[in-house]
């Protein structure tokens, strides 16, 4: 996109930098370019002053904390140059461990998958292998480092040394267990370094808004040994309709965001969930609308459907991405949700529709005519074997929003805890439609088309059999 003539945004706390230190920051920058990210100002902010070295070579912050709003560049801009850097031996020249988690193995897999999507398309691919086999997941260097994943629970971390441990998304943490499991292991690691990275949070997100608080409080102080933090964030009273408000708390906002985005995505988005995605600002209602107790309880990595299922499609709104989700009976009862497929675009969806089609013979394939996806109706309907077609109605899309939000609630479904679905549950909000409510489509941010495919099929496998035949 087209970089805008402002400045970024300076932090609104940051530790600042001891020029009489060395910093390994440099160093840490040119990484970043070999993988094709050299990093945005911000993004050298921290890496400037998180990484100043004592005289003899250690650390001068044993923990790192960085706040900031969503999309900005913090995994593959700023974490994954700083893991590379330490696998290559460039802290201490002996051979490193490094752990990376999120919000559980799943979220945690998933991210480290795509941080070894960007390793494999850089000049450094010949410099390690990757094991991929799930629960032990690892990219050994030649250096002799290891890469690897940690489960966010509490045996996370126990039994081995650790020299960089790396805590993303931290705002889904709701206690110590990490830090327990972690600290130990860093003990007898002089060099060793922790990292703790997040947008803000909520009511729930305890344990980062103890670092918070307690960054702010040693950054007011002068403090410069120990903890280095920094946040890029809006003040609670800022007017979140404001573009100056953006372009004081979003330091890659003209870069990585365009300012057309935020401003469609505010009449979309619920207001403190904006404030907190692309402000970075505490919203203390923005609980999701999901309870995730419900929504957990309802995971069986095993579950399955019997007998004849629906599909349901949807596109994300700024078409990056395209979701097939499928709904079925279980023998116990329960409803069967499953996300297919995402992937990229829209130019594979018709053959892969034609595929499950000739595979499961499913009641119904449904989708929102008057969302991103109506553009793929006439594709649909000219193919060789036309599918049971169910375009369903603003109404009856709220209908399909509140029955799966109802069987959330019951534990009438089961799924199977996959982290893109996962994740569009946990990002979900609602929109008003008439006197009803339906999922909202921001154009930013998490994409929503995996929980709305899923909710499309389950009502098409719900009411498939009772659907007028010149529907189809």
């Amino acid at each position: 996109m087209r970089s805008s003539p402002r400045s970024a945004a300076p932090p609104r706390y940051a530790t600042q930098r001891s020029p009489s230190r060395e910093s390994l920051g440099e160093a840490v920058a040119r990484v970043g370019a070999v993988l094709g990210s050299p990093p945005l100002p911000w993004q050298r902010t921290v890496m400037d002053t998180a990484l100043e070295v004592m005289p003899d070579g250690r650390p001068a912050y044993r923990e790192v904390r960085v706040t900031v709003p969503r999309q900005n560049g913090k995994t593959g801009g700023l974490l994954l140059p700083v893991m590379v850097h330490r696998a290559l031996g460039g802290v201490d020249g002996r051979p490193q461990r490094i752990l990376y988690t999120a919000q559980d193995r799943n979220h945690a897999r998933e991210k480290w998958s795509e941080q070894v999507d960007l390793l494999d398309h850089s000049p450094l691919r010949r410099l390690y292998s990757v094991r991929r086999s799930n629960g032990s997941e690892a990219i050994r260097w030649r250096t002799g480092s290891v890469h690897g994943v940690s489960a966010s629970g509490e045996s996370s971390g126990h039994g081995f040394t650790l020299d960089l441990g790396v805590i993303d998304e931290a705002f889904a943490q709701t206690d110590d267990r990490l830090i327990q499991a972690f600290r130990p292991a860093m003990v007898t690691r002089p060099w060793a370094q922790m990292w703790v990275v997040s947008t803000a949070g909520t009511d729930e997100s305890t344990f980062l808004r103890e670092r918070v608080e307690d960054g702010r409080a040693r950054v007011e102080a002068g403090e410069r040994e120990g903890v280095a933090y920094f946040e890029w964030s809006a003040p609670d009273d800022a007017d979140i309709d404001d573009p100056e408000t953006w372009w004081a708390a979003m330091p890659a906002l003209g870069i990585l965001i365009d300012e057309a985005t935020i401003r469609a995505d505010l009449g979309t988005m619920d207001a403190g969930e904006f404030a907190r995605a692309y402000l970075n600002r505490w919203n203390p209602g923005g609980a999701p609308v999901f309870a995730l107790a419900d929504w957990v309880a309802c995971r069986d990595p095993g579950s399955a459907a019997t007998g004849a299922p629906a599909f349901g499609l949807d596109v994300a709104p700024d078409r990056s991405h395209s979701s097939i989700s499928v709904a079925g009976a279980r023998p116990d009862g329960r409803v069967h949700l499953e996300l297919v497929e995402r992937r990229p675009g829209t130019e594979w969806i018709v053959e892969r529709i034609a595929e499950l089609l000739q595979r499961h013979n499913p009641t119904a394939l449904a989708l929102d005519p008057s969302g991103p996806a109506g553009s793929l109706v006439t594709g649909l309907t000219q193919m060789a074997r036309v599918p049971p077609l169910l375009l369903v109605t603003a109404r009856q899309y709220a209908m399909a929003c509140g029955a799966l939000y109802d069987d959330v609630s019951t534990r009438r479904i089961a799924h199977r805890g996959q982290p893109a679905l996962d994740d569009a549950v946990v990002a979900a909000r609602r929109r008003t439609v008439a006197d009803a409510w339906a999922w909202a489509r921001p154009e930013h941010g998490t994409d929503p088309s995996p929980l709305i495919a899923a909710t499309l099929a389950r009502y098409g496998w719900a009411n498939a059999p009772r659907l007028d035949p010149t529907i189809y």
